[in-house]
């Protein structure tokens, strides 16, 4: 066999492999009746240092549940779904609930929303845009490196009563959350 021979040989079986791919894959995108849409978001909002401040204060008639995340970090996003789940299982309880992602502010409108679309999340979501993390970092616990997923759940005059670094086990969470609910 010619080395042309072989050539077209290899074309066509190189389109054959291709096109057996890209039917599925256009399949898969093709809108469905049966598909349930997913909910409508409110964008991510950035923040600043201060005003990151300001959402974690608290006015002595609510907890506050905050996590620190991003779209990047492996363990944010396999805890996500727990912490969707808390948010429905206790918001109409009296927690309130906000997400803060560290992400990159040219994340705020594609990569972010795109995610909590993903999960069907409803609580609030925060960038926060900030040079130099530290400060705000600091600010939240002196004790925490920055590194991600951090949960901090905050009682109703504001003190923190519950902190985790790393990924988050539910159980445990919740736990902290019905005691800290049923003190307030």
């Amino acid at each position: 066999m010619s080395n042309t021979s072989r050539s077209i040989l290899l074309a066509i079986g190189l389109s054959s492999f291709l096109l057996n791919f890209s039917a599925p894959a256009q399949s898969r995108t093709t809108p469905s009746a049966k598909r349930k849409p997913a909910p409508a978001v409110a964008a991510a909002r950035a923040i600043n240092a201060e005003e990151l401040q300001g959402l974690l204060k608290r006015d002595g008639t609510r907890p506050l549940l905050v996590n620190f995340w991003a779209t990047w970090c492996d363990p944010c996003r396999d805890e996500f779904p727990d912490l969707v789940k808390i948010d429905g299982d206790y918001r109409t309880k009296g927690l309130d609930f906000i997400a803060i992602t560290l992400d990159d502010l040219k994340d705020i409108n594609t990569e972010v929303p795109k995610f909590v679309r993903m999960m069907r999340a409803k609580m609030p979501v925060y960038l926060l845009n900030v040079a130099d993390p530290e400060p705000a970092i600091n600010a939240v616990d002196r004790s925490w490196s920055g590194a991600l997923p951090a949960t901090f759940l905050y009682n109703a005059k504001g003190q923190v009563v519950f902190k985790h670094f790393g990924r988050v086990n539910a159980a445990e969470l919740r736990t902290a959350i019905d005691k800290v609910m049923s003190n307030e």
